[in-house]
């Protein structure tokens, strides 16, 4: 009843993640018929190698379409994101983000599906938080920064590529890093203004990371952009960049704003 191209497409749906369930659903093909094709048809793995293409595994590689999007996505993953091995072979890229901001969730989701529009996204429930989750065969492709152990345990250094889109969409990899890592706190002190002490509130930018690599990549970023920060320590460690100035919050509102 099927030809060959039908049979292929509902398989590089599964190929993606996706379940049995979902796939009958979307195509109206029965589970059975595409149970009995992953085993008689074609090797899955083989199937979805020649799905969906990768920007960095052509002959020839070229650059992510959506690149605004993916240095978001950069940042969030430095931040809060890893890449794991799936059984069937792929990779799992997950996000970690806080249930506090619905806003952020939606924003990786979109971000997600921008870089690699022929996968798919679930939003795993966790304790506290959601891991925005996206099966394929090229996350470790488009994140070469992946590896075994913790990213402040390993180098992190950017490709030429990267570093291209970084320089090209500087703002985006920043609020990526601030979504993930990052805050806008109002603070407060205190002034003798005639002869009276009166409470002044002012807003700063808070990032915290590990990573000596990847606060470099931020404040590099942040000098590329104009905007000054300072380094405050936290039990002798330098983990925390603050960007307090009131020209440089200004900058920051107009192109990061708080997590929402």
């Amino acid at each position: 009843m099927y030809d060959m191209a039908t049979r292929k497409r509902a398989l590089s749906l599964v190929a993606q993640g996706r379940s049995l369930n979902a796939v009958s659903k979307q195509t109206g093909i029965s589970r059975a018929a595409i149970r009995s094709w992953r085993i008689r048809l074609e090797p899955l793995p083989h199937i979805a190698a020649h799905a969906s293409p990768c920007p960095r595994c052509r002959p020839a590689p070229g650059m992510p379409d959506a690149m605004a999007q993916y240095a978001y996505l950069l940042g969030l993953y430095l931040g809060d994101g890893c890449i794991s091995d799936h059984p069937r072979g792929g990779h799992h890229l997950r996000i970690a983000c806080a249930d506090a901001w619905p806003g952020l969730i939606e924003a990786c989701r979109e971000a997600v599906l921008a870089v690699r529009p022929e996968g798919s996204v679930c939003v795993l429930r966790k304790q506290g938080c959601v891991a925005v989750t996206s099966y394929g065969r090229h996350w470790k492709c488009l994140f070469p920064q992946h590896g075994p152990g913790r990213k402040h345990e390993r180098r992190i250094v950017l490709e030429g590529w990267q570093q291209e889109i970084v320089s090209a969409h500087p703002w985006d990899l920043i609020r990526g890093l601030i979504h993930s890592d990052g805050c806008r706190i109002t603070n407060w002190t205190t002034r003798l203004v005639g002869g009276e002490r009166r409470r002044y509130e002012y807003p700063r930018y808070f990032f915290t990371n590990k990573s000596d690599d990847i606060r470099q990549l931020y404040t590099d970023t942040l000098d590329a952009l104009g905007v000054e920060w300072t380094t405050l320590s936290r039990g002798g460690d330098p983990l925390n960049i603050s960007v307090a100035r009131k020209a440089s919050v200004a900058l920051m509102d107009a192109h990061v704003g708080p997590k929402y």
